[in-house]
């Protein structure tokens, strides 16, 4: 069989902010949005938080009207702010009790060709099981599946599509989550969330999830399948993304080592980790568990770089094996044909003919396989 790994970064919306044409335009916003929901979110309105909400609703945008450029705020019951004829803003609510709304970013369409690129990329992977990062939610997988996705397969018989798709909405409201599809044969017999998951403060760890999936492999015992996207490097401070990263990987090592000890030996831990090998944050998942990396099986097929985002110098994706899995691969690799180069990159690899500007691309980050005996 063969086990993989893409993050498809949405497939038909995903929110105008992660499509912001630099970085240093889009994380001011990320980091106004999320501290401004967590205000939102508190009993009690001081006279500082509500000062403190002022300046982020004007960073938002959101000082003159419900909408902007890149958010949303919603308001079913009550008021929130009270607009004066000056320009200037109040808070009326006094706490989270007077008002019921909520926060909304912007979404819009991925390009068309784009998610084509995705559909071409996932058929010419041909795995058996594939775990996606960045879909939007189970609709929308379920569409691509269905609509995009048998359009998608090169050089096959017949199209691509898969018979079981799954995903369970995790603690995102940006619509970044994580799922599992798989091929007829390779049913789902089981499924175990850890979305309230929660820390020592009662902060919750994930994310998105870590889901568990039980997959049943035709002809031999089943395997377990835990699909992850830490938290990333991309907006707050650096000090509190480790932190969350290792948290979540030491909660990811936790539930590991308890399915280990209940007798299973085929699991695989997969997806976006958002951090390097030699990382901190990671060790206590790649250090202090028995997971192997498949990439660094003997038989996995590397190129001239070791990476797995961007132009291909760092890892962040991955497929990690128990040793019941790992001594049972076969072969693995990278495909990188959906991810854009540029026309300055160094041994340049070979793109989908499809991908002719950076728009196109069907993600940022290459997708990772591994064929399995089992």
């Amino acid at each position: 069989m063969r086990l993989a790994s893409f993050n498809v970064e949405n497939m038909f919306r995903r929110p105008r902010v992660l499509n912001a044409a630099s970085w240093s335009t889009g994380r001011p916003i990320l980091e106004a949005y999320a501290a401004l929901q967590e205000l939102l979110e508190r009993r009690a309105y001081s006279k500082p938080s509500k000062t403190r909400i002022i300046d982020l609703v004007h960073r938002l945008g959101l000082a003159s009207s419900d909408e902007s450029e890149w958010v949303l705020l919603r308001r079913s019951r009550g008021q929130l702010l009270r607009r004066k004829s000056d320009g200037t803003l109040e808070v009326i609510a006094g706490g989270r009790g007077d008002w019921i709304g909520w926060l909304e970013l912007k979404r819009e369409p991925v390009d068309e060709v784009a998610t084509r690129n995705t559909a071409r990329v996932i058929a010419g992977l041909g795995a058996d099981v594939l775990a996606v990062v960045e879909a939007e939610d189970r609709t929308a997988l379920v569409r691509f599946n269905r609509d995009v996705l048998p359009y998608g397969f090169t050089g096959r018989a017949a199209p691509w599509v898969y018979e079981h798709t799954m995903l369970i909405d995790g603690n995102d409201d940006r619509g970044i989550d994580v799922g599992l599809l798989t091929r007829e044969g390779f049913d789902i017999r089981r499924i175990r969330s850890h979305v309230d998951d929660a820390g020592r403060a009662g902060s919750l760890i994930h994310s998105r999830d870590c889901p568990e999936y039980e997959v049943a492999i035709p002809g031999g015992a089943p395997i377990l399948v835990l699909v992850n996207h830490f938290k990333s490097k991309g907006y707050g401070s650096q000090r509190a993304s480790n932190a969350r990263r290792r948290a979540q990987a030491v909660r990811v090592a936790q539930i590991y080592d308890d399915r280990r000890r209940e007798g299973q030996d085929r699991i695989a831990v997969v997806g976006d980790l958002n951090d390097t090998p030699a990382s901190a944050p990671l060790k206590p998942l790649l250090g202090n568990t028995d997971l192997r990396d498949a990439s660094e099986h003997p038989r996995y097929e590397a190129d001239a770089r070791t990476g797995t985002y961007g132009t291909g110098r760092d890892k962040i994706d991955y497929i990690l094996l128990s040793p019941g899995l790992f001594d049972r691969m076969t072969a693995g690799g990278v495909d990188r044909s959906g991810v854009w180069r540029g026309p300055r990159v160094r041994n340049p690899w070979t793109m989908l003919d499809s991908l002719t500007r950076p728009e196109e691309a069907a993600s940022d980050h290459a997708a990772i396989w591994c064929d399995l005996d089992v």
